[in-house]
């Protein structure tokens, strides 16, 4: 299974991004690898759990 992210690297070297499905929501890590880890955590409570506010992306298919 693979999710969309998006990040960027700030001035002080850490990593901060979200998943592209859930925009508002961001997470940060000391390197690259460590945001990575923290995005999985999310997309697993995200999917796991019916969180009010948690606004989602999906393609509706038109005739």
């Amino acid at each position: 299974m693979k999710a969309q992210f998006t990040f960027w690297k700030e001035r002080d070297g850490r990593y901060l991004g979200f998943l592209n499905d859930c925009p508002d929501h961001w997470t940060q890590g000391e390197s690259l690898e460590d945001l990575k880890e923290q995005l999985k955590d999310l997309y697993q409570t995200f999917s796991s759990e019916e969180i009010p506010g948690i606004r989602r992306v999906e393609e509706l298919e038109i005739a």
